[in-house]
C-alpha cells in the first residue's frame, strides 16, 4: 500500500486515500492499540478540505473497534502531541497532509506519547491487510485543545516582556492560523499576520517554509514593516522558518545555534542533537559554548528517539523541526519554537 510511509500515512485523496480506507485505518489502529493496552486516544485534524470527511470515517472505524476517542477539534499536529501529555489519553491520531499540496492528506499516528514510525507503521499495515479487527462500542467526547494550549503558553512565558518587538508571521493558510498570533501576543509583542486564515486550498503559497520562494512575502513584509523578525510555518505547524530583520533567511542550523546558545547559558554541558545535513559550524558553536553536540540521522521520529536516549535538551533539523525538551515535552512544535525565539530576542 502506497499510503504507508516511513513516518506517517499519506496519499492523494480520492485515489490513494479514501473514506473507506480511513475507516479501515481506524479499525486497524483500534486493533493494534488494543494489543498495547490502549483504551482512549485523542484525534485532531487540520484545515484541509478533505479532513472533515476523513475525520468522520476514521472516527467510525475507531469507535467500531472499541476505542474511546477524545476529539480535540481542528488544530496543528503539535496540539495532538500536546494532548498526549495533558489529557488522559494513551495515544493519538492527527489527520493532516502536513506541508504537501492541497490534494494530499494523511495520518500521523501516536502510541503512548510518541509518533510511531518504521516497523511499527508496517505492523499497522499488516493488521489492516489481515482485516481481522477488534470490535466494541467506543465512546466519543469533545475537548477543544486550543484554550488549554494558550493557557500553557501564557504560564510558560509569563516572565517574557516583548512589548518592544514587532514580529511578522506567515501561517500559509495552514493550522498555525488557529494559534500562532494569539500565542505570540501573549508574550506582549506586536504581531502582523500574513495568510492567517485557515484555507485548505493554500491559495497564496505552498505551506513549506524550507523553500525560499514560499518565504518571499514574509521577507518583504519584514522589510516593509521594519519588523524585528519574521516567522513562517508549514501546513501543520510542526516546522518553523525564520527571517531576520534584514529579510535574510535563518535556515534550520542557524536557528538552532540561537536556541543552543540560549539554553547553554543557563544549562552548561547540555546535550544538543542535530542531523547530518547541518553545517559543521553548528556543532563547533555548541562545543565552543560548553555543550555536547551529537550528530544523528535525519527524520523527526529518529531524532526524538535519540533525544530520549541521550537525555538531550534540544534538537533540530534543517527542515525546521525544532524539538525542545528544555521546559517542554520534547516534540516539534513550531508555535512553541516561535515563542522561544521571541523570548531570546526580548533579552
Amino acid at each position: 500500500m502506497g499510503l504507508f510511509r516511513e513516518y506517517d500515512l499519506r496519499g492523494i485523496v480520492g485515489t490513494e486515500l479514501t473514506e473507506e480506507l480511513a475507516e479501515r485505518v481506524g479499525l486497524a489502529y483500534a486493533t493494534y492499540a488494543n494489543k498495547h493496552g490502549v483504551k482512549t486516544i485523542s484525534v485532531g485534524r487540520d484545515g484541509r478540505l478533505s479532513s472533515p470527511a476523513l475525520h468522520q470515517a476514521l472516527l467510525k472505524g475507531l469507535l467500531a473497534g472499541g476505542m474511546d476517542v477524545v476529539d480535540i477539534g481542528i488544530c496543528s499536529s503539535p496540539l495532538v502531541y500536546f494532548s498526549l501529555f495533558t489529557l488522559p489519553v494513551s495515544g493519538g491520531i492527527m489527520i493532516t497532509g502536513s506541508h504537501n499540496a492541497a490534494e494530499y492528506n494523511g495520518f500521523k499516528i501516536c502510541l503512548g506519547k510518541t509518533a510511531i514510525h518504521g516497523d511499527d507503521i508496517q505492523e499497522l499495515r499488516r493488521v489492516m491487510e489481515a482485516g481481522i479487527f477488534s470490535s466494541g462500542n467506543g465512546q466519543l467526547s469533545d475537548y477543544p485543545i486550543i484554550p488549554g494550549y494558550l493557557a500553557y503558553i501564557k504560564k510558560s512565558f509569563s516572565h517574557v516582556k516583548a512589548k518592544q518587538l514587532h514580529v511578522v508571521i506567515d501561517c500559509g493558510n495552514g493550522a498555525a492560523s488557529l494559534v500562532a498570533k494569539q500565542a505570540l501576543e501573549l508574550l506582549g509583542c506586536k504581531v502582523t499576520g500574513l495568510y492567517c486564515d485557515l484555507d485548505g486550498r493554500f491559495p497564496n503559497h505552498h505551506p513549506d517554509p524550507t523553500v525560499l520562494e514560499n518565504l518571499s512575502d514574509l521577507m518583504q513584509a519584514v522589510k516593509d514593516h521594519r519588523a524585528d523578525v519574521g516567522i513562517g510555518y508549514d501546513g501543520d505547524a510542526d516546522r518553523i522558518g525564520a527571517v531576520d530583520e534584514r529579510g535574510q533567511v535563518l535556515w534550520g542550523d542557524r536557528l538552532l545555534v540561537l536556541y543552543a546558545r540560549d539554553i547553554l547559558a543557563e544549562k552548561p554541558g547540555s546535550t544538543i542533537i542535530s542531523e547530518v545535513k547541518a553545517s559543521q559550524s553548528l556543532y563547533d558553536d555548541i562545543a565552543k559554548r560548553g555543550g555536547r553536540a551529537v550528530m544523528w540521522k535525519t527524520g523527526h521520529s529518529l531524532i526524538k528517539a535519540k533525544m530520549k536516549e541521550e537525555a538531550a535538551v534540544l534538537a533540530g533539523e534543517m527542515s525546521g523541526h525544532m524539538f525542545f525538551a528544555d521546559r517542554y515535552f520534547g516534540y516539534d512544535d513550531a508555535v512553541y519554537a516561535s515563542c522561544r525565539l521571541v523570548e531570546i530576542l526580548a533579552k
